[in-house]
């Protein structure tokens, strides 16, 4: 059974982290918590570790020592299918380039998740209308989302899309990785405010990466990267 731990969101502590089969680079983090609701900025420079610390976080990475704790839970103590089963149902990721299926419909995107993840499909009563749901939320055409394709959709629209499928089924800690970083200072200020109010209307915890520190007020909390973890070489 995984081991439980503490209330945070997000709990790391004495980590130490090298990509296998690689001696150039190493990260460790002595100690890092999110309190559970929470919205942190962690602002990061290209090459800081910033997609490290999200890969050990989301559990897609597995630590060379330390706790990884996230929802109470040691991912560090898990083997490789039940971190992946725990990051599904647990964990929604915006990533930096949506990585949405392009011959597929928003709606069909934005489903996705829940095929993989029963808490989250079992929290949602009505998955279709809880996806035009949040999608109206965040600013699309409810015929935009059941019959585009992904491909046909603007930038903007594909970030939206990608915000509702990291919703979706009320998960409770979302990762954004450089969300908004295709967007302009406008349109970037509009898509931050819409993932909050649902970020807030879940109660989940949102953790978001960006090297644009101009979004940083609108957090309750900022650190840099480099002030949580030390990156160098590793040994040979």
């Amino acid at each position: 059974m995984p081991t439980r731990t503490d209330r945070d969101a997000i709990r790391l502590r004495d980590l130490s982290f090298t990509w296998p089969g690689r001696t150039g680079f190493s990260l460790t983090v002595p100690e890092f918590s999110v309190a559970a609701g929470e919205k942190l900025f962690l602002l990061g420079e290209s090459g800081s570790g910033k997609s490290t610390l999200l890969s050990l976080i989301c559990g897609i990475a597995a630590p060379r020592a330390g706790q990884v704790a996230v929802d109470g839970v040691d991912l560090a103590r898990l083997r490789g299918p039940a971190r992946d089963r725990f990051r599904a149902n647990r964990i929604g990721v915006i990533f930096q380039m949506f990585n949405l299926l392009p011959y597929a419909s928003p709606l069909e995107n934005i489903l996705l998740p829940l095929a993989f993840a029963p808490e989250r499909r079992t929290s949602v009563g009505d998955p279709h209308a809880e996806a035009l749901r949040l999608t109206g939320a965040l600013g699309l055409d409810p015929d935009l989302v059941l019959r585009a394709r992904a491909s046909e959709l603007s930038i903007g629209q594909q970030q939206r899309v990608a915000a509702a499928r990291a919703l979706i089924g009320g998960p409770r800690l979302v990762i954004a990785d450089e969300p908004t970083s295709a967007l302009d200072a406008a349109t970037q200020g509009a898509f931050i405010e819409l993932l909050m109010s649902q970020v807030d209307a879940a109660g989940a915890t949102l953790v978001l990466v960006s090297h644009d520190a101009r979004l940083a007020d609108r957090f309750d909390r900022v650190r840099d990267i480099s002030e949580i973890a030390v990156t160098g070489r590793a040994a040979a």
